[in-house]
């Protein structure tokens, strides 16, 4: 099965030997988007609210760039490093996706990429 490598502009350039997304077949599997703006590569200012939307403009412009959208996510792993800010995943999550919602994990961790307070990777299916 042939493997395509995707890219944005509109999301940060990779910071590692890791491609923005892969897609092999109608799957497509988004690397961990932190909340860095792609303009500049620096994290956004303005709290966990301003890092979470962040990372999911970030997944969206990717998921764009592989010919889908969010509500083709399947599967979406959400980090964060302090699990108290879950409520408010839950809350912009609602405003970016529709249901039906896709599958989810959610895990603390002690740290991410340069300080970030959330990170979030995904599996899309895209419809042959």
């Amino acid at each position: 099965m042939s493997r395509e490598t995707i890219h944005s502009a509109s999301a940060p350039a990779a910071i590692g030997t890791y491609s923005q997304a892969v897609k092999v077949g109608g799957t497509v599997y988004l690397s961990g988007q932190i909340p860095l703006d792609p303009a500049t590569m620096a994290l956004v200012e303005g709290g966990m609210e301003a890092q979470i939307r962040r990372v999911f403009d970030n997944l969206s412009a990717v998921a764009e760039a592989a010919g889908g959208s969010l509500d083709d996510i399947a599967k979406l792993n959400v980090f964060l490093t302090d699990l108290s800010f879950f409520p408010l995943v839950n809350e912009i999550m609602a405003e970016y996706f529709h249901q039906p919602f896709p599958a989810r994990a959610a895990l603390g961790v002690a740290s991410l990429p340069r300080g970030a307070g959330v990170e979030m990777d995904a599996v899309m299916v895209l419809e042959k």
